[in-house]
Parts: C-alpha cells; structure tokens; sequence
C-alpha cells in the first residue's frame, strides 16, 4: 500500500463536506447581514414620522436618509484594509459593537443633528460587515457550495428588509388601535419604536456572535502563520489538520493598500468588482429606502388621511420586500448553474425593466386599479431579479476576485464605492423627485442598469467552481459560458 500523497489546506477544504463549524461561521455572518437589510429599510417606513416629529425639510430628509449610506461607504472603505491587517475575527467583534451602540443610540435621538450622527454610525457598522463577512465566508467554505453559501448569507438581507416592514406595519397598527385619533403619538413615538427593534435585534446577533470565535485559516497562511493556522483549520475541517509552507501559496508579499488594487494584475478585479456595484446602488438605495414613499406618492397620492396611507404604503412595502426573498432563492438555485457573471447581467436588465414598469404606472390615474397594479409588477420586478441577480453577484464577486491577502481592502473598496452610488441615490432623489417628478428618475436609474450589465460583460472574469488561489484577473478574463 502506498501513502496518501500530502494535500494542501485548500484541497482539504474543497474536499470537505460543510462541517458544524462552517454552518455557525455563516450563521454569524448572516445575522448581521440581516440587521443591515432592516436597517437600512425601517428607515423608509419611519421618515414620514420623522419628517413631521423634526419637522424635516428635503434637504434634511436626504441627510438622515443619506447617513448611514455615508457611514457605510467610511466603514468599507476604512476597515476594509485593517481587517486584512488584524484579522476578520477580531473586526467582526468591533463590528457588532459599534452596531449595538449606534442602533441604540438612533432609537433615543433627541433631534436632527443627534439622528444623523447615530444614524451614519450604524452606517460604519454596516459598511465593516460587507468586507469581513464576504472574506469571512469565502475563505471557510467548500469551492463547490461557496456562490450558494455567500449569497444564502446574503438573503439575510431581505429577510431583515421584510422584517423592518412587517415591523413598521405592526407598530402603525398598534398606534392606530391605542391612539385612533391622536395621530402626534404616533409621529412622535412610532418611529422610536421601530428603530428600537433594530437595536434589540442588534443586542441578540451580538449575543451569538461572541459566543463564537474562528480566525480564517486563509489570513493565517497568507501572513505565514502556519502554527495557527493549523489550530484553525483544525476547528473548522473537525478533523486534524497539520498546515506547513511546503504544500501552500507562498507568504503573499502583497499589502492591503489601495494602490494595490489598481496594478496590472488587480486592476481588471477592482474594476470588475465596484464599477457595476456603484450604478446598482443608486438604484438599489435610491428606490429601497423610498420604496413605502413611492408606493404612498404613486399609488396612494389621494389619500388624506396621514395613519392610513402611511399603513397602506407600509402594506405594500411588505408585499414587495417578500419579491426580495424570493429573488435571493433564484440567485441560490442559479448561481452555480448559469455563472455570477450571467446571473448579473440578467440581473442589471430585469431591474432595469421593473423600474420601466414603474415609470408607465404613472400614465394611469393615481390610486386606480391599473396604476395600482402596475406599481406593484414593477416593484416585483424590480427586486425580484435585483436579488436574483446583480445584488447577489456583486456581493459574491467582490469576496472572490482578490487574492486572500488583499481581500478584505478589495471588497472594502468595492461596498464603499457602491456606497458612493447609494450615496447619490439617496441624497439627489428626494431633490430630483420634486423638481423632475418620480417617472423621469426612475427612467434615469434603468439607464444606470443598462450600463452595469454592458460593464460586467466588458470586464467578466470566471469565478464559478474555481479554487480562491487560481482566479486571477489577468487570467480568467473571459466566462466560458458566454464564450460559447
């Protein structure tokens, strides 16, 4: 009988089935994830509230809407690069502190000033999420399983979008029953109510998260850390595992630094990674925080009662946060089967079409049954083949195009770039809105999906079923998919 020839730490792991240890790093992941998805849109189910409590101009509105996606794009940007330098374990701590703080702190604001500060705080948390656990994830998890394990964590996201509506309608509800005709309760308490979900969610994810600690196996060998890398890589794989310099990639020479990410041999990955991301998010964040604002302006214009259109568009953004779930299921189920760069591009067209859809409903008469229906197939469509596409691939791509010692400071840059899109989105809509009317914005932004899926066709790297250590830019610049 002969011996086992000797394998290297990512062979083991592709050869692994999905042990206890991956399951709770992803779990982990995930629930932070979620607590991004309610965050960011509870916001929209609360601002009518907080527009009349702070008495909120437009410009004022587009700053509290706008401070957390601010606060995300510092975030990614910032600690992004420390992560590659301390490790993902210990930034995924700092994360969660800073989110159980500033969730708090968001429900307890005392004015505008307070709120916004808070607000982009709660920002920085979710910015640092995006990074660590992308890089978290990816670096963990079988090749095989890892495009349907990274994009199921980020369903979270939708599962926590849909929580902040069903959240917001069951406050509204219980303040229309306690208080049916004081509607100032409701705009001076409802809001703090809903907000204050967010940071008990916050306190329960930070409970789970700290009883659970693993370093990736990948930092530690990219640094050289081979002692510690074995003890990690023990825990995750549940099976001894001895990690020597002999069978891994060589000590990457590689620092996270942004200069980096644009040389000869990265550049096409950045590009790639953030470009496509950016014109997604003004979409994305420019429609999904205003979504019950939308809903309200288009289908429920002619309603005077301020409760029941606010319970109305708060209904209707339930509705269609479910399309967000089951868009991700799609991305799940296709993923490995159609290729990330696919998938996205179909993606960028659907959404482009749903938001066509929306612009048409307009043509109809406000609150009719065809206006009615329209909004709803347009937002449907919209988030449907968003999450089905785009909003999953450029999340998973961001974690697989950069080599594991720069991966953390590449999609860092990439979230925050995006961010700078969200950022646009949400601070130039609720201006545009009133001087160009919601159809001609929502015409600009399917005009911005349409360029993001030439773009990721202009820039498709290969990623699916392929070892992290072998996809590199330079390389892999063509999907055979497409090839064909």
């Amino acid at each position: 009988m002969t011996a086992e020839a000797p394998v290297s730490f990512e062979e083991r792991l592709d050869a692994s089935p999905i042990t206890r240890t991956m399951w709770l790093l992803w779990l982990l992941s995930a629930g932070l994830i979620a607590l991004d998805g309610f965050d960011f849109f509870i916001i929209g189910v609360a601002m009518p509230f907080l527009e009349r409590d702070f008495g909120l101009t437009a410009a004022s509105i587009g700053a509290v809407a706008t401070a957390a996606v601010a606060g995300s794009l510092i975030g990614s940007l910032t600690l992004g690069p420390i992560t590659d330098r301390v490790g993902r374990q210990i930034m995924l701590i700092v994360d969660i502190a800073i989110f159980v703080i500033a969730t708090a702190g968001t429900a307890l604001a005392w004015n505008t000033a307070s709120l916004i500060a808070f607000r982009f705080l709660v920002g920085v948390g979710i910015g640092a999420d995006y990074p660590i656990s992308v890089s978290y994830i990816t670096e963990n998890i079988p090749a095989r399983y890892r495009g349907r394990m990274v994009i199921g964590a980020f369903t979270f996201q939708a599962v926590g979008a849909l929580l902040g509506a069903l959240t917001g309608l069951v406050v509204i509800h219980q303040f229309r029953v306690l208080y049916p005709d004081i509607d100032q309760i409701a705009i001076q308490y409802a809001w703090r109510w809903m907000l204050g979900v967010g940071a008990l969610l916050a306190v329960a994810v930070a409970v789970i998260r700290l009883s659970f600690t693993l370093e990736s196996p990948r930092y530690f060998i990219s640094r050289g850390e081979y002692v510690e890398a074995s003890k990690a890589a023990t825990q995750l794989l549940e099976t001894p595992v001895t990690i020597t310099p002999k069978l891994e990639p060589p000590v990457s020479t590689e620092r996270p630094t942004y200069g980096t990410l644009f040389s000869s041999c990265n550049r096409r990955s950045t590009i790639l990674a953030s470009v496509p991301w950016f014109l997604q998010d003004i979409a994305t964040y420019g429609v999904g925080i205003f979504t019950p604002t939308i809903i309200g302006m288009l289908a429920f214009s002619g309603e005077t009662d301020f409760m029941a259109r606010e319970m109305g568009s708060a209904q209707g953004a339930a509705v269609v946060d479910i399309s967000l779930i089951l868009g991700f299921i799609c991305a799940i189920l296709l993923v490995e089967k159609l290729g990330r760069i696919r998938l996205q591009m179909i993606g960028f067209l659907g959404m482009a079409i749903g938001l066509s859809i929306l612009a048409a409903s307009d043509l109809l008469p406000a609150g009719s049954q065809g206006n009615i229906v329209l909004v709803l197939i347009g937002f449907l469509c919209f988030n449907l083949m968003m999450n089905a596409g785009s909003n999953a691939t450029t999340f998973l791509l961001s974690g697989e195009v950069f080599p594991t010692a720069i991966r953390a400071t590449g999609a860092g840059f990439a979230a925050a770039f995006a961010k700078a899109g969200a950022v646009v989105g949400t601070s130039v809509l609720p201006i545009l809105q009133k001087s160009w009317g919601v159809p001609p914005l929502l015409i600009a932004m399917s005009v911005c999906c349409v360029l993001a899926a030439v773009i990721t066709f202009a820039f498709r790297i290969d990623t699916t079923d392929q070892s992290l250590e072998t996809i590199r830019s330079e390389g892999t610049s063509a999907d055979p998919v497409l090839a064909e």
